[in-house]
């Protein structure tokens, strides 16, 4: 049993959050990944003044994978983050009870993906067999991987995974060290691009495109935090929804203020990885019609089902534990389209 402990007292004394002579409350917000593209629009939410006018002040940490905010949410060392919700399943199931859920999907379609180079053999999931796989043990790509070979009839023992650290993943690619690796489409492509590989020698295979149902990143809560502030989560949810609504308008404006926070970042490319995170995992038909920040109940019972295909739960899987719309904005600010 994951052991709560005083949240709320502990934040409000190391950072003042929720403090009544405070004018604002101050949030840590935790990444799941460095400061690129996809990150924009969340310093676009500071910098046009969202999180002011929802009366935060938020602190926006880098992080180290897919799985990383989780951790760090449910045992309160932030109240907010940005993580995989399918890694989330896993981790309340072996956590049970963790004050911590996922309250707004971000990721509609979620960016895993393998990514390999067609001058290596690989361009789609039957050229997988027989070749070198590249992948990242905390990667939330790898995570989904054995869901994706088994919606694709592929063997696993025939496939020879290497595992690499992050920095190394498309550099190892990019020599021919590997013939494809796991990660999100618009981190390793671009980072392929960038050192150098053509783009059309690059093969993106989605797995959202090969059945695989899952959700992607969403904004997780600790529930403790949420349960005592209702309002200033929902004010920082509808911060997030209009910050992505500014950058969907004008991604290149958006990428400006995340070259303030990494300026050694190559607008350019950081600029087109944002556009590619847009139209693959954000904007899509669903959102259009539905907003940003919502789930579908029949897709999120095919995600579990598939899931618990490659997963043994421990304890009956509930996706009423893995997310909660109840602090969404109801004032059509989810709207983005």
């Amino acid at each position: 049993m994951f052991h709560r402990f005083a949240f709320l007292a502990a934040a409000l004394g190391a950072a003042g959050l929720a403090a009544p002579a405070a004018a604002e409350t101050t949030l840590p917000f935790a990444l799941d990944w460095k400061f690129e593209g996809p990150a924009a629009p969340y310093f676009v939410a500071i910098d046009n003044g969202h999180f002011a006018d929802a009366g935060l002040k938020v602190e926006i940490s880098e992080g180290a994978g897919s799985l990383d905010a989780i951790p760090k949410v449910a045992t309160g060392a932030y109240p907010v983050g940005f993580a995989d919700i399918n890694s989330l399943m896993k981790f309340l199931d072996q956590n049970p009870g963790a004050p911590v859920t996922a309250v707004m999907m971000i990721y509609d379609k979620p960016p895993f993906a393998v990514v390999g180079r067609k001058s290596l053999g690989i361009e789609g999931p039957a050229d997988l067999p027989g070749k070198v796989l590249g992948a990242p043990p905390p990667d939330g790509a790898w995570a989904q991987f054995p869901i994706f070979a088994a919606e694709n009839g592929l063997d696993m023992a025939t496939i020879t995974v290497e595992p690499v650290g992050f920095p190394v993943r498309e550099p190892m690619l990019a020599e021919g060290k590997v013939d494809a690796v796991t990660g999100f489409s618009f981190s390793s492509t671009l980072n392929l691009k960038r050192l150098g590989v053509p783009a059309d020698d690059i093969s993106v295979i989605l797995m959202a495109d090969h059945g695989v149902a899952l959700y992607g990143n969403a904004v997780i809560v600790n529930t403790d935090f949420a349960e005592a502030n209702p309002e200033l989560v929902t004010g920082f949810l509808k911060a997030i929804a209009l910050g992505w609504k500014d950058a969907i308008a004008d991604p290149a404006k958006a990428i400006e203020s995340l070259i303030e926070r990494n300026p050694a970042a190559d607008a350019a490319l950081e600029t087109e990885r944002l556009q590619m995170a847009i139209d693959d995992n954000v904007l899509t038909d669903w959102v259009k019609q539905n907003g940003l920040g919502g789930i579908d109940a029949d897709r999120m019972a095919k995600a579990i089902e598939q899931t618990a295909t490659v997963y043994t739960f421990t304890n009956a899987a509930d996706a009423a534990l893995y997310f909660d719309s109840a602090y969404l904005p109801a004032d059509g600010s989810l709207m983005l389209d």
